[in-house]
Order: C-alpha cells, then sequence, then structure tokens
C-alpha cells in the first residue's frame, strides 16, 4: 500500500527524510565484495570469469564471446514482431541520436588567435545490458546505438548468461542491429571487472556505459576511481519516477506509470505528488487494484513500502518537491503539461502530458534511457552521443596575435607567480622584436 503525506504538516526535517532514497543497508559488505571480484578478475582474468559464472549464475561457459552461430540462432528465435519492434526502436534512437552530433567549432576570439573544438570517439567502450531477473535488450540499443555515432571503432558489449549458456536472444538481435557484434556471456561485477582491466578474451576499453544492479554499479564506481581502470558514463543507484499529478489525470494512467517503475527492482522508489486528495486517494486505490494482475507483483510490493503520496498545495510546490528529489524520470501527467517544462530544474528526463508513459522513452521514443538515478539528476544528464565522444580544444596564434595577447598572458603569469609560464611567452615576443 502506498502511504500518503500531507506535505503543509511536515518539518523540514521531515520533508527531508520523506524525500530520501532506500538505504542500502549492505554498503559497505557489498563494495568488500566487488573489489574482491575485481581484484580477482585482474589477477586471473578468463579463469576467474568462469568461476563467477558459474557461481553467480549457475553456468559452465566454455566460450565467452558470442559466435556467429549464436547469433544466427538468435535472429531465428524471433519472431517477426519482435524483429519489427526492435528495428523501429533502434530507427527512432538513431534520429534523436544523430541530431546530437556537434559540428565543429572554430572561431577568432582576438586578432590572429584562432580556438577551435574538435570531437574525437573514443577508441573503445564497454556496454552493459543487464539480463538478470528481466533480459533488457532495450539497454543494448540505447547504448550501442550512440556508440556506433560517435564512431568508436572498438564497441564491446557484456550481458549475461541464461540458464541455459546462451545470452538472451532479444539482447542479441538487438545489439547486432544496433552496431555492435563483439558481445560476451558475462555479467556482474566481474563483467565491469573484464572490461575495466582487459583478459585474454575480452578487450580493455576506455569507458564504460550501461545501467546495472547494485553490483554493476558498485564495480563501476570502483574501476572508475582506479587510474588504470576506466571511466562510467554516470552515477547511479535503483530505479525511480516521480509524477507529478493535478485534478485532470486519470488514476488508472498514474498507477501504471508508477507500478511499471515499481516493477524494476525492490528497490526501486515511486513518488506521486499532487494538490489532489480525491486523486491520491484513487491512485492508492487503483495501484493495489493493478498491482495484483502484474506477473512481478512480489517485486513492486517491495518497492511500493519505500514509496510515497504527498499531497501538496498546489503545482508549484509540487515541482519544488520534485526538483528537491531530482527524479530519474518525471511524469507530468497535468494539464497544459508543456507550460510548465520551464518549472523543471533537475530530471534525468521528463514526459509530458497524459499521453506520454515513461515506457515509450524506455524502449522507443528516441531519447536515452539510461539516466542518473538516486539525486545524481542534480548535476548529471542522460546517456548520449557525446558520452562517447572527446572533446580536444586547439589553439594556433599568428605572430600578430602573439603580440597584442602575449602580455596579457605575461601579466597573469605575474600575478600567479609562475615566472616559467611569462618567459614561455618573452622568449617569443623577444624573438619576434628581434632585427
Amino acid at each position: 500500500m502506498l502511504a500518503l503525506y500531507h506535505w503543509s504538516g511536515l518539518t523540514d526535517a521531515a520533508r527531508a527524510a520523506l524525500l530520501r532514497r532506500p538505504a542500502q543497508d549492505n554498503a559497505e559488505e557489498l563494495s568488500t565484495a566487488v573489489e574482491a571480484i575485481i581484484a580477482a578478475v585482474r589477477a586471473r582474468g578468463d579463469a576467474a570469469l568462469a568461476d563467477y559464472t558459474r557461481r553467480f549464475d549457475g553456468v559452465e561457459i566454455q566460450t565467452l564471446r558470442v559466435t556467429a552461430a549464436e547469433f544466427a540462432t538468435a535472429e531465428a528465435a524471433l519472431p517477426t514482431a519482435a524483429h519489427a519492434a526492435i528495428d523501429r526502436a533502434i530507427a527512432n534512437v538513431r534520429r534523436f541520436h544523430e541530431a546530437q552530433r556537434l559540428p565543429p567549432l572554430s572561431m577568432e576570439t582576438s586578432p590572429g588567435v584562432r580556438c577551435e573544438r574538435i570531437e574525437v570517439p573514443l577508441a573503445a567502450v564497454g556496454l552493459y545490458v543487464p539480463a538478470g531477473s528481466a533480459p533488457l535488450p532495450s539497454a543494448a540499443i540505447m547504448t550501442a546505438v550512440p556508440a556506433a555515432i560517435a564512431g568508436c571503432p572498438t564497441r564491446v558489449l557484456c550481458t549475461p548468461p541464461r540458464r541455459d549458456g546462451a545470452a538472451d536472444a532479444a539482447v542479441l538481435v538487438a545489439a547486432r542491429r544496433a552496431g555492435v557484434d563483439e558481445v560476451y556471456k558475462v555479467g556482474g561485477a566481474q563483467a565491469i571487472a573484464a572490461m575495466a582491466y582487459g583478459t585474454a578474451s575480452i578487450p580493455k576499453v576506455d569507458k564504460i556505459c550501461g545501467p546495472g544492479n547494485a553490483w554493476v554499479t558498485a564495480a563501476k564506481l570502483a574501476v572508475a576511481r582506479d587510474p588504470e581502470g576506466a571511466a562510467l558514463d554516470l552515477p547511479a543507484g535503483p530505479s525511480e519516477v516521480l509524477v507529478i499529478a493535478d485534478d485532470s489525470a486519470r488514476a488508472a494512467f498514474v498507477a501504471a506509470d508508477l507500478l511499471a517503475q515499481a516493477e524494476h527492482d525492490p528497490s526501486a522508489q515511486v513518488i506521486l505528488v499532487t494538490p489532489s486528495a480525491a486523486l491520491a486517494a484513487a491512485v492508492i486505490d487503483e495501484v493495489a487494484r493493478q498491482q495484483m494482475a502484474l506477473s512481478r507483483r512480489a517485486i513492486t510490493a517491495q518497492a511500493l513500502l519505500a514509496s510515497r503520496v504527498i499531497l501538496v498545495a498546489d503545482l508549484a510546490t509540487a515541482f519544488a518537491v520534485s526538483n528537491a528529489y531530482a527524479p530519474e524520470h518525471l511524469i507530468l501527467e497535468i494539464d497544459a503539461a508543456r507550460d510548465w517544462l520551464g518549472a523543471v530544474r533537475a530530471a534525468g528526463s521528463v514526459f509530458l502530458g497524459h499521453w506520454s508513459p515513461e515506457s515509450i522513452g524506455d524502449y522507443c521514443s528516441g531519447t536515452n534511457h539510461v539516466l542518473p538515478t538516486y539525486g545524481y539528476a542534480r548535476a548529471f544528464s542522460g546517456l548520449s552521443v557525446g558520452d562517447f565522444m572527446r572533446r580536444i580544444t586547439v589553439q594556433e596564434l599568428t605572430p600578430a596575435g602573439l603580440q597584442d595577447l602575449g602580455p596579457v598572458a605575461q601579466v597573469l603569469a605575474g600575478l600567479e607567480g609562475l615566472d616559467g609560464h611569462a618567459q614561455a611567452v618573452a622568449v617569443r615576443l623577444a624573438a619576434l622584436a628581434a632585427p
């Protein structure tokens, strides 16, 4: 049952507590276990991967890399409708992400001083696609498409094997059609370690992108702290959604949106913020009713224990609550939703109006569903083509440009007490002044 809270009756401390994410009780224990896995993979490579796959997935893997025959089997296993849906989703995601490419930037900031910015794709990227309680071919699309658009030469994808030793067919089809054919059947923290440091089978990458459970997230954070490891796309935690709804909203729509996110994980969190007491009561009842028909209702029941319905005085207060929470997904089921978009200050992805369910963004609208969670939306954005690129600046001065701007650098160097910096300018100015 969703709990109802009246925002106006809470102290500042109580409000902060209400918006706090569920605590990870075993964080220290998890970190220790993940560090041990990373150390084992660095020391023993593929042998450690085989051991962990046997232990965690219950599978004896002979060959880590997915073969051409396995790709063909996966293609044949999916019905025509699945192929069509994957292709349609890839087309929309590709269309939106291709528009994110930035043209080269080149300009004169002063006469004779040209500054530029160029984009260079990362040489090697690792893509992680979960397949634990639910395989996520959508995650293959969301990571592989922007990596391909960026032009990363090496694109490696890891996904856990099924009990029969094969990778999920939909994940394989989505990955290949999105531009990745180097796929390895390994999951969890061990997959992150393998991509970060490399093994005999799996190449080392520069950056790892994609969603995952607490083990995967902890491993991404750990290898990103190590200069010899690999960077991560963005910090994340359990999935979450916040819905702002008014009297115009349908309780059935709101309840379905909350449950769609709650079914991801027992640690997921869903929040409804509304100025309508009638809608709040109707949504609570509707969640209880709809939940009973879901196949993952045991998971949603656990997630709902840490979820809330918050009754506020007006929509302005609702947006203040949302910005304080900084949700991964923000759904605006209100009249004139677009008029309120300017009030959004912190959110991973926004869904405007009554006909924009979060599920469409998860799969096929074209935006990316790899998003900052756990409040990181205050400072981080969702995955984009730019995450697979390096932006390098360039500057070029003519002799006249140096004569004009060099004295400015000399003065600033003097203010900082860095005479070596000043000298690098002075020797050139002296050469220009020489007969």
